[in-house]
């Protein structure tokens, strides 16, 4: 079965930066075949986009709120993608999950339910 396995979390001061991995296995067909996605969900919120990458690589799109200071990537022989935080607020506390689309060769979606795999996500926590 697909298994995405995220890492990178953890504690940061304000300013700082971290960079999550996320592992992915079990897909049908090559890993570089399938658009991923990175998603983030703050306590007593709802789920929200954070950046989406085309199968290719080519094309990337951002949440509003980390363009200019998150970067989303990928490296197709290592079945990973990565997102690169820098300028960390204390707001961007949340648990980051990383998502792919069922169907490969799909466009990069922002919408949470255009996905069908989810990892168990990491914990980033930003002190102020």
């Amino acid at each position: 079965q697909v298994q995405l396995v995220e890492s990178g979390g953890g504690l940061v001061q304000a300013g700082g930066s971290l960079r999550l991995s996320c592992a992915a296995s079990g897909l049908t067909l090559s890993f570089s075949n399938y658009a991923m996605g990175w998603f983030r969900q703050a306590p007593w919120k709802e789920r929200e986009f954070v950046a989406a990458i085309s199968y290719s690589g080519g094309n990337t799109g951002y949440a509003d709120t980390v363009k200019g200071r998150f970067t989303i990537s990928r490296d197709n022989a290592k079945k990973t993608v990565f997102l690169q935080m820098n300028s960390l607020k204390p707001e961007d506390t949340a648990v980051y999950y990383c998502a792919t689309r069922r169907s490969p060769f799909s466009a990069p979606a922002q919408a949470w339910h255009e996905y069908d795999y989810w990892g168990l996500g990491t914990q980033v926590t930003v002190s102020s």
